[in-house]
Parts: structure tokens; C-alpha cells; sequence
């Protein structure tokens, strides 16, 4: 039994966002927080911490999207986003500004609990993803980083690459810091020292 969320519910019809916080609460989820609009969405996340945000609406218009870009970008979380009409242009602005489910023709109360697994599957799958790459790029940029600080201990101390590598882990070693650290501060000594030599 999957344990219960706490949910933030975005829903234009007040009428309707009781029914479906009625069927959520039915499943044993909490609606943490019941919003008309998207506008303070990012702020309402960082405050009540959802599990899962689920966003009602006939179709998302340019703030709602920008809204959810923004939540995407500093509070990311599951969304789902039910909306009345099916537009693939919408859609595909909507999933690209980070949402993890997009189910057309609204919100069935009966089918919400599949719908919320699938999205937060999603989500997961995404941040993982996202991880992955955040990680990919930042050995790259450390790569280069440690190739460039080679390139000018090899012309500064007129040795080879093996030597300059010798270098920079000794200083790594006696400072305690990893190697891409010690690069970076060989790069901005020996930048500063040749500025200086050329002006």
C-alpha cells in the first residue's frame, strides 16, 4: 500500500476542486493547499512541500506554462495536468515546461490514483535522468579544466603532460582538495602571471 500524499490542487471551479479534493481524501491523500490559479504556484510548493501537484483547467494558457516552467526549474515536482480540451501544441508546451502526466478530457475521479503512480514513475525517472546528465557535465567541465591547467604548467615549468599531472595531484594532495579544484586555481595564477608578462 503506497503510503498517502499531501497534494497541491490547482482548480479554476471551486465546485469541481471539492470533488476532486473529496476523491482524493477518499483515497487517503491530503490536500495541502487548494489554489485558483497557477500565478503563486512556485511560492505555494516552497511553503506546503507537496508530494504531487495537480493542476485542473480547460487548457494551460501562456502564465499557467510559465508558472509551471518556473516550478520545474526551482521546486520540481510531479505534475499532473488535467485539462477539457486536446490540443497537441498545448500539450507538448505543457509537458516541456515539466509536466509529468497530461490527461485529456479532465479530471475522473476513479481514475486518479493510477494517473498520480504513473506521474510521479515519470517524475522519477526524469530527475534521475536530469542527475545523470548535471553529472556528465560537470566531469566534462572538470576534464577540461584539469587538460587546460596542464597545457600552461607544461609552458610555465617547460615540462611534459605527465609531469604537469604529477603536479597538479601533489598539490591536490597537500591541500586536501580534489584535483579539478587545484586546476582551477593553477588556471587563474597562471592567467594572472601572463597578463601581467603582456601588459
Amino acid at each position: 500500500m503506497p503510503p498517502p500524499l499531501r497534494i497541491l490542487l490547482v482548480d479554476d471551479e471551486r465546485v469541481r476542486a471539492a470533488m476532486v479534493e473529496e476523491a482524493l481524501t477518499q483515497e487517503g491523500h491530503a490536500v495541502a493547499c487548494r489554489l485558483q490559479s497557477p500565478a503563486s504556484l512556485n511560492a505555494m510548493v516552497a511553503r506546503h512541500q507537496p508530494d504531487v501537484v495537480i493542476i485542473d483547467m480547460e487548457s494551460p494558457d501562456r502564465d499557467t506554462l510559465d508558472s509551471m516552467a518556473q516550478l520545474n526549474r526551482e521546486n520540481p515536482r510531479p505534475v499532473v495536468f488535467f485539462a477539457d480540451q486536446h490540443d497537441p501544441a498545448t500539450m507538448q508546451a505543457a509537458l516541456r515546461s515539466g509536466v509529468s502526466a497530461y490527461v485529456v478530457d479532465g479530471l475522473v475521479p476513479s481514475r486518479v490514483k493510477a494517473i498520480i503512480e504513473v506521474a510521479i514513475a515519470r517524475f522519477d525517472a526524469f530527475q534521475s535522468m536530469r542527475r545523470e546528465l548535471d553529472k556528465a557535465r560537470n566531469q566534462l567541465t572538470e576534464r577540461k579544466r584539469i587538460e587546460r591547467a596542464k597545457g600552461l604548467l607544461m609552458k610555465h615549468q617547460n615540462c611534459d603532460e605527465e609531469q604537469a599531472y604529477r603536479m597538479l595531484r601533489k598539490l591536490a594532495m597537500d591541500r586536501g582538495q580534489r584535483i579539478a579544484q587545484v586546476a582551477e586555481s593553477v588556471i587563474d595564477v597562471l592567467e594572472h602571471l601572463n597578463k601581467g608578462a603582456l601588459s
